[in-house]
Parts: C-alpha cells; sequence; structure tokens
C-alpha cells in the first residue's frame, strides 16, 4: 500500500544574491542546481515521513536523469513506474531576491505524453492497491483523464496541485472529481478569476467556502505565505491555520510540501484542520533550506498514528 504520486520532474537552476538583489543590474551571489517538479517533490517530501509513495513520471535518458532515480530510490520512493525517455525531464531556471522570495523564472516543460500509454498498459497495477493519488492537475489531458478513471475504479481519494494554474483553470471540471485541491492565493485567484489578495483570512476562508460550494468543489486549501492558509470543504468545514514563524532562505518546494502534508493527513484518517497542521509544519520545514524538500519526520512526529514499514 502506498500514495500514489504522478507529476513531472525538473531540474531546478536557482540563483541568489550575495546582497540587495537589483532586477536591472548584475547580481553577485551563488547559483545551485537541485532536483525538483512539482511531482518528484511531493513524492519525496511523502517519503521523508517515513512513508513509501510510489512515484509515476519521466525521467532524462541522461546522466541527470539516472541521478534523479538514484536520489528517489535512495529516499525509498517506488520508481518502478518511472519511465526514461528523451526530453523526459524539465528545466526551471529561477532567480530569488535577497529575502528568499522568487523575483522570476523561466520554465521548459517537459514530454509526459509517453505516460499514457504507461497508464493504459500499467494503470491496475499502479492504482489497484494505493492509498490515495495525489497528480498535477496542469498535465496533459489524456494524462489526467485517465488517473481519474482508475482513482475512481478503485475508489482511491484524490489530492491535486499544480504548477502551471493557467492550464489548470481550463480543466475546472475536473475540479470536481478531486477530493482535495491545493494552491495559492495568486492561483485560487486564476481559478476563481478574482483578486483576493487584500482579504483578511477569516474573510477569505468564508468567500473560499462560498466558492467552491458554486463550483461543486469537494474541498479546497489556499496557501497565503507568510500569512498562513485557509480551507474549506463542501460539508461545511472552513477555517483559517496560521504560519509557523521561522527564516526564510528559499521558498520553492514549499507548497509541494505543503500539499504533501494534506494528503498525507487526510488519506491517514485526518480532518482538513489537521491535514492543513501538518501541511504548515512540512512547508515551514522547506524554506528553511535551500533544498526543495522537507527532512525527514517520523509519522507520530506530525500526529500520525502509523508505524514506518521497512
Amino acid at each position: 500500500m502506498a500514495i500514489v504520486v504522478v507529476g513531472a520532474v525538473f531540474l531546478d537552476i536557482k540563483g541568489f544574491p550575495d546582497d540587495l538583489y537589483n532586477p536591472t543590474g548584475r547580481n553577485a551571489g551563488r547559483v545551485e542546481m537541485v532536483h525538483g517538479g512539482v511531482g518528484r517533490n511531493v513524492a519525496e517530501d511523502i517519503a521523508n515521513v517515513e512513508l513509501r509513495p510510489r512515484f509515476v513520471s519521466i525521467v532524462d535518458d541522461t546522466a541527470s536523469g539516472t541521478e534523479v532515480l538514484h536520489k528517489l530510490n535512495k529516499h525509498r520512493v517506488n520508481t518502478d513506474y518511472v519511465l526514461t525517455r528523451k526530453d523526459g525531464m524539465g528545466i526551471w531556471l529561477a532567480v530569488f531576491d535577497n529575502t528568499g522570495d522568487l523575483a522570476g523564472s523561466i520554465s521548459k516543460r517537459p514530454a509526459l505524453d509517453a505516460l499514457v500509454e504507461l497508464l493504459d498498459e500499467k494503470g491496475d497495477d499502479i492504482f489497484r492497491d494505493a492509498d490515495s493519488v495525489v497528480l498535477e492537475l496542469d498535465m496533459d489531458e489524456e494524462i489526467v483523464k485517465r488517473i481519474i478513471q482508475y482513482a475512481k475504479k478503485y475508489n482511491k481519494k484524490r489530492y491535486a496541485v499544480v504548477s502551471n494554474m493557467a492550464i489548470a483553470s481550463q480543466r475546472r471540471d475536473f475540479l470536481q472529481s478531486i477530493d482535495c485541491f491545493v494552491c495559492n492565493l495568486q492561483e485560487a485567484g486564476i481559478l476563481f478569476v478574482d483578486d483576493f489578495s487584500d482579504m483578511a483570512p477569516e474573510a477569505l476562508a468564508e468567500e473560499l467556502y462560498q466558492r467552491i460550494v458554486k463550483a461543486n468543489i469537494p474541498s479546497m486549501v489556499v496557501t497565503m505565505g507568510s500569512r498562513g492558509a485557509v480551507y474549506a470543504g463542501l460539508d461545511g468545514t472552513r477555517g483559517y491555520y496560521p504560519p509557523e514563524s521561522v527564516v526564510v532562505r528559499d521558498t520553492s518546494g514549499a507548497g509541494d510540501a505543503f500539499c504533501a502534508g494534506v494528503a498525507i493527513g487526510q488519506t491517514y484518517g485526518k480532518d482538513l484542520r489537521t491535514s492543513v497542521r501538518i501541511g504548515t509544519h512540512l512547508a515551514a520545514s522547506v524554506i528553511t533550506v535551500s533544498e526543495n524538500t522537507c527532512p525527514r519526520f517520523q509519522p507520530r512526529e506530525l500526529g500520525l498514528d502509523l508505524d514506518v514499514t521497512g
């Protein structure tokens, strides 16, 4: 049994200035390359809570792809359903300012079309004994359709996150088949064609509830960076969860860790608020380091009554 994660792998190239960041000039600093991609990050975050996720994805037929697989296996992520193909990984070029916030980025998306054939051939094996499913909603439409079909076939809970909301917003109907959708404040604005940036958290939680009722989305969590997160469900649940106070080094990967925490909590019996608490803690642990994923935790540290398996 495992949480199945379906998503992309990226190579992240990140630049950090030594001093005050000048967006129009030259900035001395350091450049780091780390493994990224929303799906890959979520899978490793889940593994770092000593769970054993099953990752469905594609890597390049290069040394970089081999290195990604080696690291995932080292963290005890099941990579039996990770394909190796040319251009199977994306590239994310990002620059951060002196406060650790993203100043600008450019991304090259990977070619994921080979996953359609994989899901057609191996879908039953992948999803039959899953604990739940986490997917990137902005993958190729045919991939998302198949994931949802198999998850419904085997009655598995479905959790979603995005890397490109402009693409995902064109698939709003898919959200009605997602048990919990996690996004940030800007992405929520794109989804609902509105600007929520000036709303107080308590007011936003109520507004989010009204929006998901109208859109028939089972539940949503919206992260607000340093202001915490709000959540709402069709069962009437809604509320606000405050952030944890930490020193920020690099905010990349925080949203992925947050999604992993919410999915873990929901999968293993926690209510939405407790799941948001777990997500908040994992996200806070990520932004204190330059890596894209959280450090290792024991499940019971997060309030999960789970025994670690071999």
